[in-house]
C-alpha cells in the first residue's frame, strides 16, 4: 500500500486532525512514511490563523511540487485544514500540481478520496462543504503507530466557534460550534486510558463552550464541568487538561472544579489578547480587564499553584502606546507562567483587516520583542523559585534534545528534564528541582527503581 507523509502546521487541534487522519489510513492499510522523500503521498495539515503559517504552507508545497514532479511525478500532494477550507479551489488554481483540498469538516474522508486519486478515477478533488456529524469523526488515535507508547492523548470534544473576535478567520475555517455527546467522549478517554494513556488534554476552539447549547446545565454546572466530572471517574486516568478556553467560559462551576476535581491539573491556558479595555472591545473579546484579572485571582485562591499561561496580540489595528503599555502592566500584574506572543496578522474577510488604522510593522516588532522580554524575566523568576522543590511529574518520554534524558511535566505544565529510563514512562515521580533553564526545569536522579 501506498506510505503516506502528513506534515503539521498550527495548534493542538491541528496536531489532533493530523493524528486521526494517519489513524484512519493506516487502518486502511496505508503505511506512514518516515519523510517526505519515502512518500508517496504527501499532505500538508494547514493553519489560518496567521498569514506566516498560511505562506510557510504554501511556499512547502511549491518546493514539494518542483522536488517531485520530475522525479516522482505520481506522488500525490494534498491541503487538509483550515487554509483548505478558507481557500478551497483557489489552492488549485495558485498551484494546478496539487491533487487534494480538502477542509476542517472531511478528514474522515481522507483515505477515500486518496483512494479515488491513486486509482484514476478521479484526477483532482476539492471537498470544503460542511457536513452534519463531523464533530463526532475526530476520534482515532496511533498510540500504537508513531506515538508508541505515549502516554497523553488530545481528545477533540467538539468543532468550530461563534465568538466572531474581529481578528480570527477560525470561524471561517472551522464552522459553527458543534459539540459531541458526553459519553461519545467518555468513551474515547476509557479506551485510550486501557492503553495506557495516564493524561488527556481535551481539545475544543474554545473548549469552555463545550455543549452551551445542547447540553442543559444541571445542579448549577454547565456541560463542560459535566464532562470533567464524567472523564474524572475514569479509572486508571491520572491528569486532565484542557485547550483553548475562553475567559466568558469561567464561571464559578469551573473555578470550583478546579478545587473539587483533583485529576484537573493546576494548569489554567487563559488567552488575554490584550491588558486594554478599549482594544479588547475593538477585538470584540466580550469581556474587560477587570472581569480577566478577577477570573485568576479566583484560579489561584482555589490552586495556589495554579501555572496561568496566555496568549496576546500586540500591534492589533488602531493600538496605541498606551494601549500597549496596560498590556504590559496586565503582564507584570498577572505575572503569567508562560505567554504565546503574536504580532497581528490580517486576515482576509476579518473585520480589523480592513480599518485604516493599521499598525506600522516595525513597531508591531519593537512591542513584540519589549513584551517577550517581560514576560520571560517574569516566568524567569517563577522557575528559578522552584529550585529546591519537590514535583510531582508524568514521565512522557525522553528528552528531545537529549535522548539519554527523560522528560516529563509537572501538574502545572512545566517541563522537567531528568536522568531516568524507560522503565519510568508513564509513572508520576517526585523529583527535586535543582537547576532552572529558560522553561525547562532539571531534576536530581534520586529516582525509585534506579540502581
Amino acid at each position: 500500500m501506498p506510505a503516506v507523509y502528513i506534515k503539521t502546521y498550527g495548534c493542538q487541534m491541528n496536531e489532533r486532525d493530523s493524528e486521526a487522519v494517519a489513524a484512519q489510513l493506516t487502518a486502511k492499510g496505508y503505511t506512514l512514511a518516515p519523510s517526505e522523500a519515502a512518500a508517496d503521498v504527501v499532505l500538508l495539515n494547514t493553519c489560518s490563523v496567521r498569514d506566516l503559517a498560511e505562506q510557510k504552507a504554501l511556499g512547502k508545497m511549491a518546493a514539494l511540487i518542483a522536488e517531485t514532479r520530475h522525479r516522482r511525478p505520481n506522488v500525490v500532494l494534498g491541503f487538509l485544514g483550515c487554509m483548505a477550507q478558507s481557500r478551497g479551489q483557489e489552492l488549485i488554481d495558485q498551484l494546478p500540481d496539487v491533487d487534494l483540498v480538502l477542509g476542517t469538516q472531511k478528514f474522515h474522508h481522507a483515505a477515500d478520496y486518496l483512494d479515488e486519486i491513486l486509482s484514476g478515477s478521479r484526477e483532482k478533488i476539492v471537498e470544503v462543504a460542511e457536513e452534519d456529524g463531523s464533530e463526532a469523526t475526530v476520534r482515532e488515535h496511533l498510540l500504537d503507530g508513531r506515538a508508541r507508547k505515549s502516554v497523553t492523548a488530545f481528545v477533540s470534544i467538539m468543532q468550530g466557534c461563534n465568538q466572531h473576535c474581529t481578528f480570527c478567520i477560525v470561524p471561517r475555517t472551522r464552522g459553527r460550534e458543534r459539540s459531541r455527546a458526553i459519553p461519545d467522549i467518555v468513551n474515547e478517554c476509557r479506551d485510550l486510558v486501557s492503553r495506557g494513556v495516564k493524561e488527556i488534554t481535551l481539545l475544543g476552539q474554545i473548549v469552555t463552550s463545550y455543549g452551551k447549547r445542547d447540553i442543559p446545565v444541571k445542579g448549577g454546572k454547565s456541560a463542560f464541568v459535566q464532562l470533567l466530572e464524567a472523564v474524572h471517574e475514569i479509572d486508571g486516568l491520572e491528569r486532565i487538561r484542557f485547550t483553548s478556553p475562553h475567559p466568558k467560559g469561567y464561571g464559578e462551576d469551573l473555578i470550583e472544579a478546579y478545587a473539587r476535581l483533583p485529576k484537573l491539573v493546576e494548569h489554567a491556558h487563559l488567552p488575554a489578547q490584550s491588558g486594554s479595555d478599549r482594544i479588547l472591545k475593538l477585538m470584540h473579546r466580550g469581556y474587560a480587564r477587570e472581569r480577566y484579572v478577577g477570573i485568576v485571582e479566583k484560579l489561584r485562591r482555589a490552586r495556589p499553584t495554579i501555572g496561568v499561561s496566555t496568549d496576546i496580540i500586540v500591534g492589533f489595528p488602531g493600538e496605541t502606546q498606551a494601549d500597549f503599555e496596560e498590556t504590559l502592566s496586565l503582564a507584570r500584574q498577572v505575572e503569567f507562567d508562560q505567554a504565546f506572543i503574536f504580532k497581528y496578522s490580517p486576515r482576509r474577510d476579518t473585520p480589523a483587516a480592513g480599518t485604516t488604522d493599521q499598525v506600522p510593522q516595525e513597531v508591531r516588532e519593537e512591542r513584540n520583542q519589549v513584551l517577550l522580554q517581560t514576560i520571560n524575566e517574569i516566568a524567569g523568576r517563577k522557575y528559578r523559585g522552584l529550585v529546591g522543590r519537590r514535583v510531582q511529574i508524568l514521565v512522557e518520554g525522553p528528552s528531545r534534545k537529549n535522548p539519554a534524558r527523560m522528560t516529563g511535566r509537572t501538574r502545572c505544565n512545566k517541563i522537567v528534564v531528568f536522568d531516568g529510563s524507560e522503565r519510568h514512562r508513564g509513572q508520576l515521580l517526585d523529583v527535586n528541582i535543582i537547576r532552572a533553564g529558560s522553561f525547562t526545569l532539571y531534576g536530581d536522579s534520586d529516582l525509585p527503581g534506579e540502581d
